[in-house]
């Protein structure tokens, strides 16, 4: 989840790709439009492992045009291949 993150805050369009699950993975050029957000902060705040399946619930802070927003989730990942890839995620308000 860290390393996601990471890779949202320095634009790593590539990595975000690379680490997503083949069967929910939207094109590289979709991941490459930012929309002009500016990551500022995460926060973990939960996370639970199952075989090879997890969750992390967490807070992501950002800036866009001059305003802060939050992103509040619970993110699912599968683990494949020797990897862990991102799987999908649920809103939570």
């Amino acid at each position: 989840m860290r390393s996601r993150y990471s890779a949202y805050a320095l634009g790593l369009s590539d990595y975000l790709h690379a680490t997503w699950h083949p069967s929910t993975r939207p094109t590289l050029e979709q991941l490459q439009s930012d929309g002009g957000l500016q990551w500022r902060q995460l926060q973990l705040l939960a996370t639970h492992t199952q075989d090879l399946q997890a969750t992390v619930e967490f807070i992501a802070h950002f800036k866009h045009g001059g305003r802060a927003g939050k992103v509040h989730e619970c993110s699912r990942f599968v683990y494949e291949h020797a990897q862990w890839f991102y799987l999908d995620a649920e809103f939570i308000q």
